[in-house]
């Protein structure tokens, strides 16, 4: 019988993926921290009103993504395609609008029905910080400033370019959408099936299609700088003052608008080459409605998400993690009645070298295969015990770089040579 394979667009991640996985989730985790951000954990699965409301229903996740299921109790659940509206759901429900600012750090799985393409799945998982209440150019600079600063930590910061627009504010994007629809219309006959129906929605949306001709047409539709009121225009220039203020270089593209509708202001993406067609790898902006949408009040709030999978395959061979440098303790067990002295030994041993944070590998194997298994895992000291040698008083100590042992007669000695041999003594 053949093995059971993980649904599509899913995957396990195992040795050096996981540990890619885990040091971008610890190097945000402890960047953000130095930006005063406070980790949050919102569940997995929200009513499904929490992102069919704030997302967009015209929104490709809403319309073509969202994995959404009736529970028993009848209710319709989402599970979470991005992380905004939980974390701003989970200040409204917990009331702490009273609480604003709120600067947010969150990491977990996501869920989009997509087709599955090179760092992209259906499980998927991010980082994201949300800094709730501020309503000022400086409060966006500072996020993007953490998100660049995450980039650096992680040692691939020289790899992408930090791309920004506004979308301006709603008198802005009135103007720019009418503006959009009159050109539009010219091209109606010509745009995908998604567009036309954009067009009458939400036509700002046509701006973010990934059909060719549609990218075609919007190549010379209206931007909405030439829309922006006189607060927007100001708004966005104290954000480009501030990033420099930060030191954060940027270009600016007026075609960045982002894929959910509560998003306004400020818009920016961080994009590579390095992956192909599917470049951005952090991306956000500011929203002004989306905690007004679930009972959080009118305060606005500006943040990021970054998908970790994306961020791990662009890490160079030098910041990938090693397994931990460990021992390996080992004694033939026998198969049949009471424990060997030479066993329970080798576990007294295994348990006080864990206990002195020492990471150990309690072997199941011969000696002969225990040796070898050692060697291709790169583990550098073997603490073995033979049923005679411990007969005799006798554990070994073998550094197993060297090829070189010792022999000794008491635990505490082992232990003094085993962290001896891990630090590189001799």
């Amino acid at each position: 019988m053949p093995p059971v394979q993980p649904p599509r667009g899913t995957h396990d991640l195992i040795g050096e993926e996981q540990r890619r996985h885990r040091f971008v989730t610890d190097t945000a985790r402890e960047v953000a921290a130095r930006y005063g951000f406070e980790e949050w954990a919102t569940p997995i699965f929200e009513k499904t009103e929490v992102f069919a409301r704030t997302l967009g229903e015209t929104s490709d996740v809403v319309t073509k993504e969202m994995y959404t299921f009736p529970d028993r109790g009848g209710d319709s659940l989402t599970l979470r395609p991005e992380g905004t509206a939980g974390v701003c759901r989970a200040l409204a429900s917990n009331g702490l609008t009273q609480t604003l600012p709120q600067r947010v750090f969150y990491a977990g799985p996501m869920f989009r029905y997509e087709r599955p393409q090179k760092g992209r799945f259906r499980q998927f998982h991010q980082i994201g910080v949300e800094l709730l209440g501020p309503t000022h150019a400086i409060a966006d600079a500072e996020v993007i400033a953490c998100g660049y600063d995450i980039l650096r930590a992680l040692g691939i910061a020289d790899d992408v370019r930090l791309e920004i627009n506004t979308l301006g504010d709603d008198e802005s994007r009135r103007a720019h959408r009418a503006a959009l629809i009159t050109y539009m219309r010219d091209f109606a006959h010509r745009l995908s099936d998604d567009s036309r129906i954009r067009l009458e929605k939400n036509p700002l949306r046509i701006l973010d299609s990934k059909d060719p001709v549609d990218q075609a047409i919007v190549a010379q539709a209206p931007k909405i700088t030439d829309y922006l009121t006189g607060y927007a225009r100001e708004y966005y220039d104290n954000v480009k003052v501030a990033l420099s203020e930060c030191d954060v270089a940027f270009i600016e593209n007026p075609r960045i608008v982002r894929g959910l509708d509560y998003y306004s202001h400020t818009a920016f993406e961080f994009v590579t080459v390095r992956l192909g067609a599917q470049g951005t790898v952090l991306a956000g902006g500011r929203y002004q409605d989306l905690l007004n949408q679930l009972g959080g009040g009118m305060s606005g709030g500006v943040g990021f998400a970054a998908g970790i999978e994306r961020l791990a395959m662009l890490l160079h061979e030098e910041r990938i993690p090693k397994p931990p440098r460990h021992v390996s303790v080992i004694s033939p067990l026998n198969t049949e009645g009471p424990l060997s002295e030479s066993s329970r030994l080798a576990l007294k041993i295994t348990e006080r070298l864990r206990r002195d944070n020492i990471a150990v590998d309690y072997s199941y194997w011969s000696l002969k295969r225990a040796l070898k298994r050692a060697a291709d895992a790169d583990v550098h000291v073997a603490v073995i015990l033979g049923s005679e040698e411990v007969a005799q008083g006798a554990i070994v100590v073998r550094d197993l770089r060297r090829r070189e042992q010792t022999t000794h007669d008491e635990i505490e000695d082992v232990v003094t040579q085993v962290k001896k041999l891990l630090a590189g003594g001799a």
